[in-house]
Parts: C-alpha cells; structure tokens; sequence
C-alpha cells in the first residue's frame, strides 16, 4: 500500500454533481480530491465522434439557463463557479413539438403567451383553460420553490398543499375535457419518467415553468464543453483529479467518514467525501457492518428509476431538407400514456419517442450540410439484463427499427439520410455511469420519492459522508449541477460554523 495522501474532501464521480460539488469546495479553500472511474468528467455531460460527426450524449434540453440579468439561475451557478464567461448557450425557441399522427401535431413556443395562442388554434374554445391552467403551474411552482426553501409551513399557500402531490392526469382532467389538448400539455413526462397517472403535478408544474420562463438551451460544444470547464475551474483552483480511478471502499472510524480507497489500493483520508455515486453503489463501498440500520430501512422501500434506450444518428442531411423546424419533437403512437409506460418494462415497439435535432439551433457537432440527430425512449435496465449475450446485438439492431419507424412517421425521409449510427441500450448507460439498471433518474420519480417524504441529500446517517446527484433528489441536468453546488455550500457552512 502507497503513502497516505490528506484532503480535506474526496469528491466520488464526476457527474453533474460531483464537478460543481468539487469546484465548490476547491475555491472555497478546501484542498479537493476528484476521483472518477471514466477518462473524461462528465457523467451523462459528455459526447463522443463517429466519423465526421460529434454527438452530444444526453443533454437535450438544458432548463433554467435563463436569460441575461434572471436571478435564480444556472447562469448566476456559473457565474459564481468561473465558468460563465467560457460557455456559449444556444436557445431554443419553442418547447417542443408534439406529434401523434392522425391525431395532433402540435408546435408549443416557449413562451406563455405564445403557448397559449398556440394551444387555442389547435383546440379552439380552450384558452380561458390553458390561462388558469398556466396560471396554476406558476402558484404552485412559486410555492412549492418557498418550501424546498424552508419556508414554515403556516406562511405557504394553500393551494401548494390542494394541489401538489395530486396526479397530473387528475389536474389535467379537471381543466380539460380535449384528450389531446392533455396530452399535448402532458409531452414532457418522460422527462421524469413517470406517467401522468403517476406524477405528482409539483414536478410537471416545476419542468414546465422552468422552460416557459427560463426557455430550454443548448451548449455549443455540447454538455462536454460544460463539464470541462467546470473541471478546468476545479484544477485552476488548485483542485487534484483522478481519472481512470475507481473507488473501492468508503473508509470509517467510529462510524465517521474518514476517507478512501482507491482501487490500486492507496488510501486517502479526507474530513468529508461527497459522493456522487449512485446510494445503492455509495452505500456498498461502506461495507455491511458501516450502513446504519435506518439507511438499510430506507433502502429497501426504493426501487430503481428508468434507463434509456438511444440512436445517435449523423444524417448526411441538413434539418431543413428533413423537415425539422424544431429541436425537440416528441412522437407518439397514440395517447395512452399508461401504455407507453407498461412497455418500458418489454421489448415491444417503442411507443414513444424524443427525437433531438442538434442543428436547428447549432451546437457544432455536425459538418456543413448535415446533422446530428438523436432517438430516444426510455426502458427499465432488467429488460436487457434478460436478454442472451449471443442475441443482444440482434435484439439491440431490431429495437432500433422501431424507434425509426416512428420517426418516419413525423420526419419521413430519415432513415435514408443515416451515415453514421451508434445505439446505446440501457446496459451502455449502465456500463459507462455505473448505475444499477443504468437508471438516468435515479430512483422512480414517483410521489413517494417527493422531498417531503424523503431527504437523503440532507441526512445521510453517517457522519462525514455527504451525497449529491440523483440518487438522493430530482434527476436530470438542472437539479443535479444545482445538488452538488448546494451540497457542498451546506459542508462549507458546518466548517464555518
């Protein structure tokens, strides 16, 4: 065994989380030591090359960017961790659109107004509707922000605790009698993975109000340009990074953290390690005889989120020529949300999709005349862990299919323009994050995963161990850059104290 090495904190994972928990603590003054098992930082925030084209790995919307002068925003978290003024953001100007054939194909601007109008000429006789519906969503939004602030309880307002942690479906049910106009208003639910009979409409009402008000973004250069400054700023700062580096066990001493092992054996001891792991992975590098009983407990009522099944496509092809007019379309098969959600635990055809086009609003990744496309649809990771290692490039290639059929169906003409194609099942995802089930959320995002009920962020049972990321909160690039900024500014303040 190598010397001992001290910090005064070990950052486990450089994921979203991870990069701003340890730029945080490092520029604060506390000497930082980065550890993460991949060669690049980034987590889900990278890209990678096939041929003449880069692709973007996950990010497909970045919300609560904002706009220039906004409070409350990822900019100002930049701003505050030096990275600002090395990043370029790309609007988008619309939501998404929205496609079932034969039923809708519905365009929503990212603005309240112009969503509004835009609702109203596809479901006419709707608007008063849609503008208490809206109205809604921004009440519960600014409560529901209140609370995950501390606010007391007796100074929120009621309509936070009548309307928060109801279905979505329900909520939508009551403004509406249209299908499709719920539908249309529902599209984003995969981007929590759960379905409207099952999300809770703080969630909805949070997603939808953070990329009205603050619109949706891209990076040019892509997440990896975000996870390198952020890495950039932690090494500038005086930060240590190890890349290539597994940890293999949380060390402890009456029953504190006290450091790591890293799995060429060295040992380095820190006052605090954050860990950006998954809580299943975190809690096993304890060992049985560390984890606290009421973290066993706790762990047990949880079951693991959704994955993601994707076709990142390099289409010798402009958006124009393909008929894109938007960076984000969502196509269905039909409106049976509950449906869609069933057949992520199968190999079904997939029933729904997220179709991102890179080059409507360039990010560089794509040479002049073509484009940069992803699929994807969600499943859960135990579908592909069934599936025999002689047929899974088989079962792998034919899944695919499906996803470009329902392409076809709202951008025909795309599968003709595939020059390049790489496709990513939930054991890819699983492989290169190391979460169990390759989960991209986390646990399921369901009502009882809510902040009321749970704060694993704040209580982790052990002393000295801290977690960020989401496995212990909301899942996705906003909520999770902001975990481990806030996560670390919390460690900052019981060392101040």
């Amino acid at each position: 065994m190598t010397a001992t090495t001290d910090f005064d904190a070990v950052v486990i994972g450089a994921g979203n989380a991870g990069l701003t928990a340890a730029a945080t603590l490092q520029r604060a003054g506390l000497r930082t030591l980065l550890v993460e098992r991949h060669n690049i930082p980034g987590g889900c925030a990278t890209s990678f090359r096939r041929g003449r084209f880069e692709f973007e790995t996950a990010l497909h919307q970045l919300s609560g960017v904002g706009m220039e002068g906004q409070q409350y925003t990822l900019r100002s978290l930049f701003d505050r961790l030096g990275v600002a003024d090395s990043l370029e953001f790309v609007q988008e100007h619309d939501l998404y659109r929205a496609v079932v054939p034969g039923q809708y194909d519905v365009t929503l601007p990212a603005d309240w107004s112009g969503a509004v109008a835009a609702l109203e000429d596809a479901f006419p006789g709707n608007r008063a509707r849609v503008e208490r519906f809206f109205a809604l969503v921004r009440d519960v939004t600014f409560w529901y922000i209140a609370a995950l602030r501390r606010t007391p309880a007796a100074d929120i307002d009621p309509v936070l605790f009548r309307q928060a942690l109801r279905p979505l479906k329900d909520v939508l049910d009551e403004h509406f009698d249209d299908p499709g106009l719920k539908s249309v208003l529902g599209t984003y639910w995969p981007y929590i993975g759960q379905p409207p009979s099952r999300l809770a409409f703080q969630e909805m009402a949070l997603m939808l109000y953070g990329y009205i008000e603050f619109k949706p973004w891209h990076i040019r250069g892509g997440s990896q340009a975000m996870s390198s400054a952020l890495l950039d700023s932690f090494v500038a700062a005086g930060g240590q990074v190890r890349f290539n580096t597994a940890v293999e066990a949380i060390l402890t001493e009456r029953g504190r953290a006290v450091g790591v092992r890293l799995d060429d054996g060295q040992e380095v001891s820190a006052r605090d390690v954050v860990s950006n792991a998954s809580l299943p992975v975190t809690y096993a590098m304890l060992g049985d005889d560390a984890v606290p009983t009421a973290v066993r407990d706790d762990l047990a009522t949880r079951r693991v989120g959704v994955s993601a099944f994707a076709l990142h496509m390099g289409l010798d092809a402009t958006p124009a020529d393909l008929g894109f007019t938007t960076s984000t379309t969502f196509v269905g098969v039909d409106l049976d949300d509950d449906r869609t959600y069933a057949v992520w635990r199968s190999l079904e055809p997939a029933r729904g999709i997220c179709v991102s086009s890179y080059d409507v609003a360039p990010i560089g990744f794509a040479p002049s005349g073509a484009s940069h496309v992803s699929l994807l649809t969600l499943q859960y990771g135990d579908v592909w862990e069934k599936v025999p290692p002689a047929e899974y490039a088989r079962t792998k290639f034919a899944y695919a299919e499906t996803l470009l059929d329902l392409a076809e169906r709202a951008m025909p003409g795309i599968r003709d323009a595939i020059e390049e194609v790489d496709v990513a099942t939930p054991l890819t995802v699983a492989r290169y994050l190391g979460h169990p089930g390759g989960a991209i959320y986390g646990y399921d995002q369901d009502r009882a995963e809510s902040w009321l009920f749970r704060d694993s962020e704040r209580e982790t049972h052990v002393p000295g161990l801290h977690l960020a990321g989401a496995w212990v909160g909301p899942g996705g690039f906003q909520p999770t850059l902001e975990a481990g900024h806030r996560v670390a500014r919390r460690l900052l303040r019981t060392k101040a104290a």
